[in-house]
């Protein structure tokens, strides 16, 4: 890969724009078709990333987005190194910058899954290669990217449709409101009291053209909804809080809400579910479900992230 080529970090949505993740999304699009019936270990017929290394590093457990970075960095014709925080001199108190430093000598890219965002900051601060967030306590864009190339492939578009979303104003909350902004959609959350998205960063989504309305009311955030969205009330990392639990049982997505939302609403979850708790088996295993499209799509939609990221997008 010439050093020519612009790297560019993939933090929020905001590193990004409206018109790259446009092409973002049509690019996993025309991918996840040209592979459609092909043995998932088969390279893509260009092989864009030939030849490159992504280093992985997880400070949380992760399912989805160590099989989908890795799987995707394979099939671009590339390779990955995972490295888990216990287990390197992250671990034993080496600070960021220097391992930014480091790591940028030995691959083309990190994808980084940990707690404080102000880490991933500075991990790209100092890195001299494109640093992607595979998920923070503030924000997960790639889930974001795998949700609207999922409504796209269900709803034709994402531009103008309504987003619901029930219970905590979290991590996938913010990027969803984030990526409205960008791409023409509105979000309706109902979230419990104290439980919702920091007011600052609503004012500050709003004024960024976001189309965005916070209530307590589930009921309300639905009727109408096109999309259905919730994700656990309890956050990887958090203690078990009685408290929260108790205050988010009236946020479960169950048959009685979805029926609310009418036959057009798709429901998403960014997985893993605690089926009985923020959703039922019945939606979640029911016909208007699509989580196993969008847990699929974190494979198709981070290819996208990742050549855009090496400047072939």
């Amino acid at each position: 890969m010439p050093h020519s080529i612009k790297r560019r970090h993939f933090l929020n949505f905001a590193d990004a724009g409206a018109d790259a993740v446009k092409a973002m999304l049509a690019d996993a699009l025309a991918r996840k078709q040209a592979r459609k019936g092909w043995p998932k270990g088969r390279v893509d017929a260009d092989a864009p990333l030939k030849d490159s290394i992504l280093g992985m590093i997880f400070e949380k457990n992760s399912t989805r987005t160590r099989v989908s970075f890795d799987v995707g960095m394979r099939q671009l014709g590339g390779s990955t190194i995972v490295m888990e925080s216990g287990s390197t001199q992250i671990g034993r108190g080496e600070t960021i910058a220097d391992t930014a430093r480091v790591l940028s000598r030995f691959i083309d890219a990190i994808m980084i899954r940990t707690d404080d965002h102000a880490k991933i900051e500075e991990l790209a601060r100092y890195a001299s290669v494109p640093v992607i967030n595979g998920l923070t306590d503030l924000s997960h864009p790639c889930q974001i990217m795998a949700d609207m190339l999922t409504v796209i492939e269900h709803k034709g578009k994402v531009e103008g449709t309504r987003w619901a979303w029930l219970g905590d104003g979290n991590n996938v909350l913010y990027s969803i409101i984030e990526a409205s902004g960008l791409m023409g959609f509105s979000v309706i959350a109902a979230c419990p009291h104290g439980y919702e998205p920091d007011p600052k960063f609503i004012e500050a989504a709003r004024k960024a053209g976001c189309d965005v309305v916070i209530t307590d009311d589930p009921d309300e955030a639905v009727k109408g909804a096109d999309v259905v969205v919730t994700d656990t009330w309890i956050s990887m990392g958090q203690a078990h809080a009685e408290a929260k639990m108790a205050a988010m049982q009236p946020y479960q997505v169950n048959e009685a809400l979805m029926a609310k939302a009418g036959d057009q609403a798709l429901f998403l979850h960014c997985l893993p579910a605690h089926r009985g708790e923020e959703v039922v088996d019945a939606v979640i295993d029911g016909s208007r479900s699509v989580v196993w499209d969008e847990a699929e799509n974190r494979l198709h939609a981070q290819k996208s992230v990742l050549l855009w990221s090496l400047g072939l997008l």
